[in-house]
């Protein structure tokens, strides 16, 4: 019996992960009452059972007490119960964008701001997140992504780390990214701006990336930056983050950031102890 518990913040994304379990063979129950999660899972364990994949969701909903989840959780795991706490984690600044664009009321602030309602939500949810298994952080995890790790984990039964590394290439004119941990400047290198037939394109385009790589600097900074960042995922992961934005920036953000952030990701590709995302903020292609 494969049995998951899928919970976390009202908004992030706790039924798109059980429709994606069910799509894969899992038998879902959403919202049950907390008071029978144990009972449930008697039933769905008795010999004879059909059911081989159960996924169970569970949400802060006014008038359903949580404070006796994570001991309850805790103490049937500690007498035998065999089961995956699945929690799904965002942003408050994204939590309140997607409020706002489907125009819902946060379950814990029916008559309030949805701010108070998902800072409530949060301290009540803190003590779950805390034993969870797995935390997805969906502020910048896209449907598709979410769902390979899921494939990985449910399917293809591999190794999962709650750490999502993005690395994001950004140009400094525009800004610094808000939620970036770690910041890298690249304007040191020469710059490909200047060179006619690399203007117009950017590091996604081979000759932009030859000419940046060509440069003995950058070369050694991509060693001295992949080494650091190898050293600092496990520790990270160690310490229960679970999301490691690193901003790699230029003046415009379109050939040497880029560049380095490709070449970044490529060394970090296929290490299996972390998710590992890429995108370009500022790039425009053909600009």
């Amino acid at each position: 019996m494969r049995f998951v518990i899928v919970t976390g913040m009202s908004g992030g994304g706790k039924r798109t992960a059980l429709k994606m379990l069910e799509d894969i063979g899992f038998y879902c129950v959403d919202n049950l009452p907390v008071a029978l999660i144990d009972k449930f899972m008697e039933l769905v364990a008795l010999p004879g059972s059909e059911i081989s994949k159960v996924a169970l969701g569970l949400d802060v909903r006014a008038g359903q007490s949580f404070d006796d989840v994570a001991p309850l959780l805790t103490r049937m795991k500690q007498n035998g119960y065999v089961f995956d706490i699945l929690f799904m984690e965002c942003t408050d600044s994204v939590l309140l964008k997607r409020y706002k664009e489907s125009r819902r009321m946060h379950p814990l602030s029916p008559d309030g701001r949805v701010e108070e309602g998902i800072a409530k939500e949060r301290k009540i949810l803190e003590p779950v997140r805390k034993i969870s298994d797995y935390v997805f952080d969906t502020t910048k995890l896209l449907t598709r992504e979410l769902q390979a790790e899921l494939d990985k984990i449910y399917v293809q039964n591999g190794e999962y780390n709650s750490l999502m590394v993005n690395v994001v290439s950004f140009g400094f004119k525009n800004g610094i990214p808000q939620d970036a941990d770690l910041v890298f400047d690249v304007r040191f290198l020469p710059n490909p701006f200047y060179i006619d037939e690399l203007k117009h394109k950017t590091g996604q385009d081979k000759e932009v990336y030859d000419y940046v790589m060509n440069f003995d600097e950058a070369k050694e900074f991509l060693v001295k930056l992949t080494d650091m960042v190898k050293f600092l995922i496990p520790n990270y992961i160690k310490e229960g983050k679970y999301q490691l934005v690193i901003a790699i920036g230029c003046t415009g953000g379109k050939h040497r950031s880029v560049t380095l952030a490709n070449a970044l990701y490529h060394n970090l590709e296929g290490q299996g102890a972390y998710g590992l995302t890429i995108s370009h903020r500022d790039i425009i292609i053909g600009a």
